[in-house]
């Protein structure tokens, strides 16, 4: 719409739209409003509309995603958490914590330190979907209460993940921002209860999914109402075996061009190991992400899960120490 398409011209145009048997999505945005037309399988004839009162321009949209694409959204997302703003232009943020919640005492010492050392948010594992059913599977909501109380204490936002639909109001009811992993990036029925909440969302890229799959699932939660949603990647599987996963740090320019969201980047789990968490740390955000995300345990060798992963708090000091100076050099 034109800038100054008033409520009315507006309403003439949803109401059209609706007449064609399609849905009008308003975008509202800083200086102008966008219309979203969705449900249609193919090609519109837009010769209904093109000339009312109000339209500045028609974009015709044909991938699979459309309202997370930058077409419909030219001007980045920013996701707002508790204060803290992530996004195009800000300040790249690190959420930083154990892969699980495995005794208060534990979460409470890390999340200090954390805090201490300068992280933004606090992950941490409550629900722990694992490879194998014989190994951790997490606390649950004890963990879930842990972590909220560990995140009261220090004044840090909590992120964790979400399983299931039926856990996503259990899991809202403690969290900050609500996390989906890579084996559910494709659980639908998930991401559109995800999408009827207001709360931020990290969705992780699953470990095979293209670039396109990734953004249609992230589609799913913005068709739903829920526009606070972040993008994770924390690499896919290859035939390469000398790290956990392949970090696809490319998908980070290609998904600015592509989409507004913001992209947070998982070293942790894409590397598998200790070691090449800070030199991917590092490359990710010259790459240009958003954020990062990194596991930090007191004893990550005594962890009940990913421990050769995760950084010692002293390693993750060190870390941040580097992080600051680039975020310096960058000009943040």
């Amino acid at each position: 719409m034109h800038h100054n398409a008033g409520r009315k011209q507006i309403d003439v145009v949803l109401a059209a739209v609706k007449k064609m048997g399609l849905t009008a999505q308003p975008i509202p945005g800083s200086d102008r409003t966008a219309i979203g037309v969705l449900g249609n399988k193919g090609y519109v004839d837009d010769i209904n509309i093109r000339n009312m009162p109000g339209i500045k321009e028609i974009i015709h949209v044909t991938k699979p995603y459309k309202m997370v694409s930058r077409d419909f959204h030219p001007k980045g997302t920013l996701v707002q958490v508790k204060g803290i703003t992530i996004g195009e232009g800000k300040n790249p943020i690190v959420i930083a914590g154990p892969c699980a919640v495995e005794s208060e005492a534990q979460i409470m010492k890390t999340a200090q330190a954390v805090k201490r050392l300068g992280a933004d948010l606090l992950r941490g594992g409550a629900f722990k979907p694992r490879t194998g059913p014989h190994t951790f599977q997490g606390l649950k909501e004890d963990g879930l209460e842990m972590l909220a109380e560990a995140g009261r204490r220090t004044g840090l936002p909590i992120v964790t993940e979400v399983m299931s639909p039926e856990n996503v109001n259990l899991v809202a009811a403690y969290a900050d921002v609500l996390q989906v992993g890579a084996r559910n990036m494709q659980n639908f029925d998930l991401l559109r209860e995800l999408g009827k909440i207001r709360k931020p969302v990290l969705l992780k890229r699953g470990m095979s999914a293209t670039i396109e799959e990734f953004l249609a699932a992230a589609e799913y939660i913005y068709a739903e109402g829920n526009h606070q949603i972040m993008l994770c990647e924390r690499g896919i599987r290859t035939f390469e075996p000398a790290t956990r996963n392949s970090l696809d740090l490319s998908v980070i320019p290609v998904i600015n061009e592509l989409s507004h969201l913001p992209v947070i980047v998982d070293p942790s789990h894409a590397t598998g190991k200790r070691s090449l968490v800070p030199p991917m740390t590092k490359a990710a955000l010259i790459a240009g992400a958003n954020g990062i995300m990194v596991e930090v345990h007191p004893e990550p060798d005594k962890a009940l899960s990913d421990g050769p992963q995760t950084l010692t708090i002293p390693g993750f000091g060190k870390l941040m120490e580097e992080i600051r100076a680039l975020r310096s050099f960058m000009g943040y």
